[in-house]
């Protein structure tokens, strides 16, 4: 391929595979690259709980894309959400507009799932975007002053229960990191609810927390959050809420104003596809090269695609950030081959560990073979999740709020933030 004949490349997503994948090909000029996203910002996911429970500002693990891709004339930003795409004419259709492509790589991830629920669908709190975190933080402050002001006690415990639907990594950093706050903090802001006892409910439907991990972190999750004081259900699931009750599959209910749902996601739809390159939780199926059944041009990356061909993982690779990332860099290292007429290579999957943070001071890390946990974990945890918080800025100020909010147990970023229209 000549230098001037330069593939027009445009990427849906800019999570952790689109953005992994626009710089490892951001230098080549032979693609011109277009990223499609419906927010002008990368933000980091495993910190947005951080963000809801007012330990983190958004800015800390936000970037606006126009400021990454400065100073390169070939990387371009197109912020629209899709709408669905033509494979018959190489088009993407979004709300702003439609773009063409020689080469697409959808990176969109994925979204809430509620498992068909409505009531929840409407009502409980989820935690999957900026957004979603905000809203969640406001609630939050919102619930513990109607609490303060209320001089009903059964209304101010039930204000102050709170139920956390999904036992995995975001379930139980989210209720390590309430449980925490109830201890240091409400009682010092909140001097009207003393003596009023609240419970933080964490259930799932499996029978242990942090289900794709190892046992150790299993028990170590349990006995931390049990010593916090939060209650653990698991072989429970949610099956309703309404009039601000949460029912349970054991017939079992709870009044809670606040119904926190991290208990599953789907795979972002993709309007145009053909329905039979759709698998299990939506995922798009792809080959071992990531691209889809019956086209030469269309990639998916990441948490949306479902990719056969990796005997270490006949059912899909786990939807966690490490995947989209080496997947990123395979594609992108795959397309430089393809553009210089060399063949592509396989996907192969390294694992590199698993890990999460529990309390403060208290997390678990499994590494292939090796578990440790307690604060050198947490230390680990901290470092490994400063690494790709986009921005030096970003990474200085959030090492620093960590750093304070630890030493002090009080942060100060609880504030509520509601804008309205006039």
């Amino acid at each position: 391929m000549e230098i001037n004949q330069k593939k027009k490349l445009v990427i849906v997503g800019g999570g952790f595979g689109g953005i992994n994948l626009i710089k490892h090909l951001q230098k080549d000029a032979r693609f011109d690259i277009t990223l499609v996203d419906r927010n002008n910002y990368h933000f980091f996911p495993p910190l947005l709980y951080q963000v809801s429970t007012s330990f983190i500002e958004p800015s800390n693990i936000s970037y606006p894309f126009r400021r990454m891709f400065q100073d390169r004339g070939h990387v371009h930003f197109f912020m629209g959400a899709l709408l669905g795409i033509d494979p018959a004419t190489n088009q993407v259709h979004t709300d702003h507009g439609s773009l063409g492509y020689d080469i697409l790589v959808l990176a969109m991830g994925t979204e809430t799932n509620y498992f068909g629920m409505e009531n929840l669908r409407q009502r409980a709190l989820p935690m999957k975007t900026i957004d979603d975190a905000l809203n969640l933080r406001n609630h939050l402050l919102l619930n513990v002053e109607e609490a303060a002001r209320t001089t009903d006690p059964v209304e101010k415990a039930k204000r102050l229960n709170i139920v956390i639907a999904g036992g995995g990594a975001t379930g139980v950093e989210i209720s390590g990191m309430i449980a925490e706050m109830g201890r240091h903090i409400l009682l010092r802001d909140y001097p009207e609810i003393a003596g009023v006892k609240g419970n933080i409910y964490l259930v799932d439907a499996g029978p242990a927390l942090l289900g794709p991990m190892s046992k150790q972190s299993q028990e170590e999750a349990l006995k931390v959050l049990t010593e916090l004081g939060v209650q653990v259900k698991s072989h429970t699931a949610v099956k309703d809420y309404a009039d601000n009750k949460v029912v349970f599959s054991n017939g079992e209910s709870i009044d809670s104003h606040t119904l926190i749902w991290a208990s599953g996601v789907i795979a972002r739809e993709v309007p145009g596809l053909p329905e039979k390159s759709t698998g299990r939780g939506r995922r798009i199926m792809v080959d071992a090269f990531n691209k889809t059944p019956g086209s030469e041009n269309i990639y998916v990356i990441g948490d949306q695609c479902l990719l056969s061909g990796d005997a270490a993982y006949p059912d899909g690779h786990p939807q966690l950030a490490q995947v989209a990332i080496q997947q990123a860099a395979l594609l992108a290292a795959n397309l430089k081959r393809q553009a210089s007429g060399k063949s592509a290579k396989p996907f192969r999957y390294s694992n590199k560990g698993t890990m999460a943070i529990i309390s403060k001071y208290k997390a678990v890390v499994d590494l292939p073979g090796f578990f440790f946990k307690g604060f050198p974990a947490w230390f680990v945890w901290l470092f490994i999740h400063i690494i790709p918080i986009a921005g030096y800025r970003n990474k200085a100020k959030l090492a620093f709020n960590w750093f304070w909010s630890f030493i002090t147990d009080n942060p100060t970023l609880r504030l509520i933030i509601r804008p309205g229209k006039d």
